[in-house]
């Protein structure tokens, strides 16, 4: 399986990873799937840190990459598809953010790992529920 992380599940699976389900465990853990990773993930991460939401042990730039070298990550990369397919979404809610990584899923066909609710029941999107 090909699976997205959601920016929270990504920050959990290095800093929290006992806030994460027993089957998200397993499925991160698992040689089978590929984990994938938007940009916009990293770029929310910078936010939060900015915004003081989120403390790292060290500079953010050196917590990004020792996360991408403790787990086979691959880019996600933001394409003229994924611009254009974040708009047609339609959204519970108005984050930019959300919108970026959900049309990241449903372009690169990917199941989004989450625990946010509002993405849960996305007509067309492939999720796995941090539950």
């Amino acid at each position: 399986m090909k699976l997205l992380l959601d920016t929270h599940i990504w920050i959990w699976s290095v800093a929290s990873p006992e806030r994460l389900s027993r089957k998200v465990v397993a499925s991160l853990e698992s040689s089978k799937n590929d984990l994938w990773l938007s940009p916009i993930s990293v770029w929310e991460l910078l936010l939060l840190v900015e915004k003081r939401s989120v403390e790292l042990d060290r500079p953010s730039e050196e917590w990004i990459a020792a996360a991408f070298a403790a787990s086979p990550l691959r880019d996600a990369a933001l394409t003229r598809d994924v611009a254009i397919e974040s708009r047609r979404l339609k959204l519970p809610h108005r984050d930019p953010a959300d919108h970026f990584i959900a049309a990241t899923a449903r372009v690169y066909d990917l199941t989004l790992v989450t625990g946010d609710e509002r993405l849960l029941h996305i007509s067309g999107l492939a999720v796995l529920p941090n539950r």
